[in-house]
């Protein structure tokens, strides 16, 4: 029996699927696609729940770095989930998931508030939660310029109603959409409420994380179980600058879909595009910001923070 890596099972579903009709092409791709989903998860030793532009790249950079250095590890690879651990067993395989889309929502129903007890519940995780509305305008950005074909074409079969990535603008795509900040206040909450229900589990907050890297970082590698001294710490978070992963990332450093070079001419599809809290203030007007600040006061949970007077975020 071969022992393929996750990304070559990967691409063993897409591939062959890619000429059927789209229908049947969505089907299969969702079953096989959750099956892979769920086998990651139980093989990982650490789960990282955050909905896509929370930082969950980030953070598996900053984590691979921790490991690039104590294992003199080329600085181009980066863990997504097997990587590191194929090669050195001693290197924890992680699982990073949104639990929602798609097949992607397997996992999120095991780890789900009041689910029933299965091993996953048992692992340590981590839900990286962000301001819904500084997730939304960088979502409109990864969801129109750099998400797959593949992912794209399979959340817009699960949502209700479809999103054109050509033609939607970022008020429309942020505001009304089925993926747009309604949904994604709901995303925060539920996922709080998942973590709270966890045995081994924590929220950390994206502005947390860039408000004191150092010490957040080294609070998720003790739940991840692994002891690094704070100066091993000191070198992830100063190689994971925003600096730094741009200038990386504008060189062509990484070979892989999650830090990969879409398009050197085009900053808006970097994927180290901005990295500020509260940038959506400068996207849209008093107005348009009073509205989406409202709309997260008004709903989002008191203990997350968010748009609260007195809030940095």
């Amino acid at each position: 029996m071969f022992n393929l890596s996750d990304g070559v099972k990967k691409a063993l579903i897409l591939i062959p699927t890619q000429l059927m009709p789209e229908n049947t092409r969505v089907a299969l791709r969702r079953r096989y696609l959750a099956q892979l989903e769920l086998a990651k998860a139980h093989n990982a030793s650490f789960l990282i729940i955050g909905h896509p532009k929370s930082g969950n790249t980030w953070l598996k950079v900053m984590i691979s770095r921790l490991y690039q250095i104590r294992y003199n590890l080329p600085e181009n690879k980066l863990i997504n989930t097997d990587e590191f651990a194929r090669k050195i067993p001693e290197i924890p395989r992680l699982a990073a998931t949104n639990g929602y889309y798609s097949y992607e929502g397997e996992v999120g129903k095991l780890l789900a508030a009041g689910a029933p007890d299965n091993p996953l519940r048992h692992k340590p995780v981590l839900f990286l939660a962000r301001n819904p509305i500084d997730i939304a305008v960088s979502w409109y950005h990864q969801f129109t310029k750099r998400q797959s074909a593949a992912k794209g074409e399979l959340i817009n079969h699960w949502i209700e109603h479809p999103v054109d990535k050509r033609t939607v603008q970022m008020w429309e795509f942020v505001r009304h959409s089925d993926i747009g900040l309604p949904s994604l206040i709901e995303y925060q909450n539920t996922w709080a409420r998942n973590i709270a229900d966890l045995p081994n589990a924590m929220l950390t907050r994206y502005e947390d994380l860039r408000a004191e890297p150092v010490q957040t970082l080294h609070a998720i590698t003790q739940l991840m179980g692994e002891q690094f001294s704070e100066e091993e710490v000191r070198q992830a978070v100063e190689w994971g600058s925003f600096e730094n992963l741009q200038k990386l990332e504008t060189k062509g450093t990484f070979s892989q879909g999650g830090m990969k070079l879409v398009n050197a001419n085009d900053p808006s599809t970097y994927k180290v595009r901005r990295g500020k809290v509260g940038g959506y203030r400068e996207d849209f007007d008093a107005q348009q910001v009073a509205e989406l600040e409202a709309l997260v006061r008004d709903n989002i949970l008191p203990e997350l923070g968010y748009c609260r007077e007195g809030a940095d975020a």
